[in-house]
Order: C-alpha cells, then sequence, then structure tokens
C-alpha cells in the first residue's frame, strides 16, 4: 500500500482494498455495500474498483448473508461479511456459533471468514444500534473476536483477521468511525491475541478495549497507573495480563459492555485465577448498567463509562 492519512473509517476501507488487491479470494458480501457503499460508507468506492462480484449486494436477510460467506469460504474464498450493525449479527448467530465456529473441530476444514461492522453507543442510536455484542459471542469456541480501538489497529487488525484460518467476529465502535485520525508511511502490522500498552504505570492498571480505551486513558492522566488495550478478546494476551498484574498489584477492568456476565466478568476471573497471590485488592469492574443502551443524549452519557466515572474507580481502587 501507499503512504495513509486518514479516519478509523478510512483505515478500514483501506484494509479492505489492500486484501482485496493483495489476493483475489478476498471479496466482500453485506447490505447495501455496493453502490452505496455501506451504511457508514465503509466501502465506499470498492465496488467500482473491484466489480460486482467481488462487491456483493445482499437482500437484508442476517442469516443468508453468514450462509453464503460460510459456504463461499469452504470452497476456497476469504468471504469478509459486513453487518450494518452489530446488533443484528445475532440473527445469523445460529450459522456463525453452531455451523463455522464447529467447523474445524467436525471434520477439520476451516472457515475463514470475517463477520465486521460497527458497535456500541455515544451516537444516540437506542437500544437497537447501540449493542456490544461481544458477550454474547465470546463463549463460543473456536470463534475469535477483535476490538480495535485506534486507526492503526483498525487496519492491521482487519487484515489479520481476514489472513486468519478461522472465522473472526471485528467489532467496529461506530463513535470512531469519523473521530480519530492517524498517518503512516508503512503499514503497521498486528498479531492476533495480543494486547497493547497504552500507558505506563506502576501503581496500578487499567484492562479495557475499544473506543472505551480513551476515556480510560484520560482517566488514568495524572496517576501512576496503566492502560493496557486488549485489542483482542479471543484468543486473550493472558501473559501481557498477568505481567501487568503482577508488576502493579491493583487492577480495574474497564467495558462498555453490560457488567454481569459480560467480559469484564471473565477478564476479572483469570486475574484473580491467576495472579492472586500478587494482588493487594480486588479486581474492580466499571462497564455499562445491565440495561438497554439509552437513545435520549444526557441518558446514554450516564450510561456510558466515561472519563469521570472510570476516574473515581480508580481513585477507589488506589485506596486500597
Amino acid at each position: 500500500m501507499t503512504a495513509f492519512e486518514g479516519t478509523y473509517l478510512d483505515a478500514i476501507r483501506t484494509a479492505l482494498h489492500d486484501a482485496m488487491a493483495a489476493d483475489r479470494s478476498v471479496f466482500c458480501i453485506g447490505e447495501d455495500i455496493g453502490a452505496y457503499g455501506g451504511a457508514f460508507k465503509a466501502t465506499e468506492g470498492l465496488q467500482k474498483t473491484f466489480g460486482e462480484a467481488r462487491m456483493v449486494d445482499t437482500p437484508i436477510a442476517e442469516q443468508a448473508i453468514v450462509g453464503a460467506a460460510i459456504g463461499a469460504a469452504l470452497m476456497g474464498q476469504r468471504p469478509v461479511a459486513e453487518f450494518q450493525f452489530m446488533d443484528f449479527a445475532l440473527l445469523g448467530a445460529d450459522l456463525i456459533c453452531n455451523f463455522a465456529a464447529k467447523a474445524r473441530w467436525r471434520w477439520g476444514a476451516g472457515v475463514p471468514i470475517v463477520l465486521r461492522g460497527p458497535v456500541g453507543g455515544g451516537a444516540s442510536g437506542g437500544p437497537f444500534h447501540s449493542q456490544n455484542p461481544e458477550g454474547h459471542f465470546l463463549g463460543t469456541p473456536g470463534l475469535k473476536v477483535v476490538a480495535p480501538g485506534t486507526v492503526r489497529d483498525a487496519y492491521a487488525l482487519l487484515r489479520a483477521a481476514i489472513e486468519d484460518p478461522d472465522p473472526v467476529l471485528f467489532l467496529e465502535h461506530k463513535f470512531l468511525y469519523r473521530r480519530l485520525k492517524d498517518a503512516w508511511d508503512e503499514a503497521p502490522v498486528a498479531r492476533l491475541g495480543e494486547a497493547a500498552l497504552r500507558k505506563e504505570g506502576h501503581k496500578a492498571a487499567i484492562l479495557t478495549y475499544g473506543a472505551v480505551q480513551h476515556p480510560a486513558i484520560e482517566a488514568a492522566e495524572g496517576f501512576d497507573v496503566a492502560v493496557l488495550d486488549l485489542r483482542t478478546l479471543w484468543p486473550l494476551d493472558l501473559e501481557a495480563i498477568e505481567a501487568l498484574a503482577k508488576r502493579t498489584h491493583r487492577i480495574l477492568v474497564v467495558t462498555e459492555a453490560s457488567l454481569s456476565y459480560g467480559p469484564s466478568a471473565e477478564i476479572a476471573a483469570r486475574v484473580q485465577e491467576a495472579c492472586f497471590s500478587w494482588l493487594d485488592a480486588p479486581v474492580l469492574r466499571c462497564a455499562a448498567p445491565d440495561v438497554p443502551t439509552p437513545a435520549a443524549p444526557g441518558l446514554e452519557a450516564a450510561f456510558l463509562p466515561g472519563r469521570d466515572r472510570i476516574r473515581d474507580e480508580v481513585e477507589n481502587l488506589l485506596s486500597w
């Protein structure tokens, strides 16, 4: 690829372009991704470059999109399926969880598909267009779950997901689409399953991912507190998590997903099991409350884990 300058959304589009240019088996499938360019314009211009056969518009039928992608993958293709909103990936959950994720165990055939789309709040999308559905899928063996929170990771992790031999759920936070910008001369590279340290610290550590890492970094300013961006929720970078827990002795898990039975619970449990002897305080969690995402901007702002709420938890943790 050539030098890049643009937004998180531009990085997604560029990753798709570069992957399709490098490998003819890569194609995209989804609702309005062709001539219209996708609901958020993530695929704008790609049909003109690669043609209708590789930018496949579909009806509003998520189960059919996933089924077609699985079939194509089993025939040697590498489909990238777009959901207009990841909330509706649940309509294809049967095929994702009961077929694609199990195929390698059932008969040794990998299903190299990427299932990508926007997640999260901050845009007043209400309860049906603002969910963080990773918790619904994380308990599925064979399914990888990726949540980039920077422009560079949006590009690098999507390229890695497309090259992976198994199904990958790729969660793009819509609040970041046009708010983050970056530039590079050489394409960034990342591997699935590797976390990234966003802020150094020694008194405590915040484990987080996706868009909420940014208020978490702001909340940690002025404190000797590290911030680790997990980037991949499965496989989880347990080595990086354990190293931080052993060094800082205090852990706060911050997620935008719901508190109960969500990713924060699993991550906290892993820390407790592996690092209990090194901890000087309980593993604390800061997450969205167990209610649907409100549509009203004021209510949504109170619902989402913001800088002030995270900062309160940091101070609470450091007080132990």
